[in-house]
Parts: C-alpha cells; structure tokens; sequence
C-alpha cells in the first residue's frame, strides 16, 4: 500500500501570531480558518495547516521535521528576512547537492528553509 502526505500540520503555540508570519513574512495565503485554534494556507495542492496547542514547546535546538520552500532569489530572501529581524539558524546561502540554502526560525522555532534549485 502506498502512502502519500496529504497535508502538512504546524503546531503553534499562538494561531493569530503564526497566521501573521506566514502570511505578512512568507507570503502564503490564509484560506481558511475553521475556529480559533485551526487555520489552512494556501499551499499549492498540498494544505499548510497551522494548529494552535498548548502543548507546542520549542526548546530543542535541532528540528527533526523542516519545512522548506523554493525560492528563484535566494540573496533577495535573505535580505527580506534580515529586514524583518528573522531568527537565521543559516543566514548566508550555502551550497547543497540542489543548489542552494538557508535557514531560520519561526516565532516559535520551527525550522524552514528555502532553497534555490540550481542543479536539476
């Protein structure tokens, strides 16, 4: 039997700060939030939902699980989020098999990447 990944949840410990990041910092799209607690962002075919839970803590400094989007101007992001005062885990473009990548926090310390695809 084959498995696919259908949605991609994000636990946050605050709903409206988590909506305000990724929609003002990352530039998704709120598609809808279905109470308080729960919203989704548009995503391409696959749901970005962010959760609200008070159990969401974020003490580690290693993330088992990164997010990462595509980008065409990996030095134009950089720069965008350093304007935005972004938690950088790595703020200077770094090659990777791929290309190249960077790395930071959200409010809450979720790791997400972006990645610029050089090497298809």
């Amino acid at each position: 039997m084959k498995s696919e990944v259908c949605v991609i949840s994000i636990y946050v410990p605050n709903l409206n700060k988590a909506i305000d990041f990724y929609t003002n910092i990352l530039g998704f799209e709120l598609s809808k939030q279905y109470n308080p607690k729960l919203a989704s962002l548009v995503h391409g075919e696959l749901p970005l939902i962010l959760e609200e839970n008070d159990n969401a803590t974020y003490t580690q400094d290693i993330s088992g699980v990164v997010l990462g989007l595509r980008t065409e101007d990996i030095y134009e992001k950089v720069k965008f989020l350093k304007e935005r005062e972004v938690n950088f885990v790595i703020d200077e473009p770094t090659n990777c098999p791929p290309g190249k990548y960077i790395s930071f926090r959200d409010p809450f310390g979720n790791v997400l990447e972006y990645l610029q695809f050089e090497n298809l």
